[in-house]
């Protein structure tokens, strides 16, 4: 009986369990249905309306739909996930739309991402202004990304008892030797010029010389590109405000206001009086805004039919050997893309925007020669947003035209080749030993659980010398300069966009629209329609491989997840392609 007992309540308890899953995942099914019948739904508006921008959630590259990921559904940010071009083309239909007086930016929490992403949204803003219409920005705490953002606007405006960051750029590099040595995990490394500092976290404890070096020199030429921008639109001079941030000097709301860094300061309540009178309200009346996901409805003027057509293709996210998506470089989403661009007789030339730290050498290649092909058949060029790193340069390095933002992380054009020996980690952590049978004496030549012999070591570093030299070769080809020249700027050194332009890594400086509008002038056409590959994936696709995602970020806090994504991005290096071409590092700025 007791035994009857215990399986009839363990039955129960699966069946109750079972229930309740299906109805969670029932629930999450149609939250995604009711997001998806919303996304068409047509607005109007009224004269005398502000567009309000908040940049509140990290921006991907292009929208796409979001169905229903559990990390989402905790944070209510379920369908379509807006994405820098979005947001840059409803600022573009602002400036033309009559019904909008002006636009106001919230300034508070804003998490758009990079500088490079953040830079083409202002230089969006600067078009707008040329309209007449007026920018007005507010918050009750700024961030140096967020001052640099709402520098653009007529008036800055910051709570009275709120703060405001003014203190220049740091990057915070993670370190993991202690954590192997804790696990008896030997990281055995292979790799090309002292600058390839990919490896650093895994053989030491801190920056060696060469990559405190360029990390320096890197956040020197964007603080200074920074810096020089702000003194452009607030009249201030760029020695001043490069004091502010040495000597901490803006430490509250008054400071703002006496380095003239802030118009004045005032409560919300208060700016949206001042918004009234700038749209020929009363202080009674209601004061009309629209949000911009709101404001993407509303339909813009139409343009007249062409069928000539410039595609863009999003080259984002890490280069591996899966089949890759919205957020990863693969050995097939890329390829296709730029094949299907080619063939396609309407699309007059291509442009790929490139946002990637690099990966894996032999899928770059494979990629780089796509590229070879097109551009044998119409101009193709490529545009840099965050990244243009190792692997993300050597896609592209062969384009007719590259253009960069300022503050691109560009080149790192190197190789290495990273080996764990986890012998001792399975052995005296987990009491795992192995035995083997092989058929020759190198049969278990890279198998990560053993050390390699010196032999072997001669083998890996010819493999990762030739891959670089055929790097070096693909660039100085590419760009028209001598092998010895890029080598010299090679080593895996990397450089920002204001850098890469003075050394000739990239053509112009500029966002994706300057590329698009230079391949328009190369193909010799001014009426197109603007393509983008490779296509979004079916929401339904993407549902049930988002549904059980990774929560961590609702389950531990901010910073205990950013250790958390260290680790994790640092073991998919160590189990990634045995040669790569990848960015040294991954910074966080601050």
């Amino acid at each position: 009986m007791k035994q009857f007992l215990k399986y009839f309540f363990a039955s129960v308890l699966g069946t109750i369990s079972a229930i309740i899953l299906l109805m969670v995942l029932s629930f999450f099914f149609l939250m995604g249905l009711v997001a998806m019948v919303d996304t068409d739904e047509d607005v109007t508006i009224s004269p005398n309306t502000i567009l309000k921008l908040e940049l509140k959630h990290e921006l991907p590259e292009r929208s796409y739909f979001n169905p229903i990921g559990l990390p989402d559904i905790i944070s209510s940010n379920i369908g379509k996930k807006i994405g820098l071009n979005d947001v840059i083309k409803n600022i573009k239909k602002a400036k033309e739309d009559d019904n909008i007086s002006g636009i106001f930016l919230d300034l508070d929490d804003i998490n758009a991402g990079t500088w490079s992403i953040l830079e083409p949204i202002r230089n969006s803003l600067l078009e707008f202004k040329k309209s007449g219409k007026f920018i007005i920005a507010h918050g009750n705490s700024i961030s140096q990304k967020a001052y640099y953002l709402g520098s653009v606007a007529d008036s800055i405006f910051l709570t009275p008892t709120g703060d405001m960051d003014f203190k220049g750029l740091y990057a915070e590099l993670t370190f993991f030797k202690k954590t192997l040595e804790k696990l008896d995990i030997e990281a055995q490394v292979i790799r090309v010029g002292k600058f390839k500092s990919a490896v650093e976290p895994f053989i030491s404890d801190k920056m060696s010389d060469a990559n405190r070096l360029q990390t320096k020199a890197f956040l020197t030429s964007e603080n200074d590109y920074l810096l020089k921008k702000i003194s452009e639109a607030r009249k201030t001079n760029v020695d001043e405000l490069k004091k502010l941030q040495d000597n901490l000097l803006v430490q509250s709301p008054e400071d703002a206001i006496k380095y003239k860094l802030v118009d004045d300061l005032k409560y919300r309540v208060d700016v949206d009086e001042y918004l009234k009178s700038l749209t020929g309200k009363n202080s009674d009346e209601k004061l009309k805004t629209i949000s911009l996901k709101k404001y993407m409805k509303v339909e813009g003027k139409e343009k007249p039919y062409t069928s000539d057509r410039i595609a863009v293709i999003y080259a984002v996210g890490e280069i591996n050997s899966s089949k890759g998506d919205e957020t990863t470089i693969g050995k097939e989403n890329i390829v296709k893309a730029i094949r299907k661009a080619r063939r396609n007789e309407k699309v007059k030339a291509i442009v790929m925007r490139v946002n990637s730290p690099g990966g894996s050498a032999l899928i770059s290649d494979i990629i780089w020669n796509e590229v070879e092909l097109a551009k044998k058949e119409k101009p193709f060029l490529v545009s840099y947003s965050k990244y243009a790193a190792s692997g993300g340069y050597y896609i592209s390095c062969g384009a007719d035209k590259i253009i960069a933002e300022p503050t691109t992380l560009t080149g790192s054009i190197g190789v290495f080749a990273l080996i764990p020996n986890t012998q001792k980690f399975f052995d005296n952590k987990l009491g795992i030993t192995f035995d083997k049978v092989m058929t020759g004496k190198y049969s278990d030549f890279v198998s990560g659980l053993r050390r390699l012999t010196n032999y072997e070591k001669q083998v890996l570093q010819k493999q990762v010398n030739r891959v670089y030299k055929q790097f070096v070769g693909n660039v100085a080809a590419g760009r028209n300069m001598d092998y010895s020249a890029v080598d010299k700027i090679g080593e895996g050194r990397i450089w920002s966009g204001l850098q890469a332009k003075e050394i000739g890594l990239v053509d112009e400086l500029g966002g994706l629209d300057k590329a698009i509008e230079m391949a328009a002038d190369m193909s010799d056409i001014e009426n197109y329609r603007v393509v983008e590959y490779p296509e979004i994936r079916d929401p339904f696709e993407v549902f049930f491989e988002t549904l059980l995602d990774d929560t961590s970020q609702k389950v531990f806090g901010q910073e205990i997840n950013r250790v958390i994504d260290h680790y994790s991005k640092a073991f998919d290096l160590l189990k990634g392609s045995k040669v790569q071409a990848r960015l040294p590092f991954e910074i966080d700025e601050f």
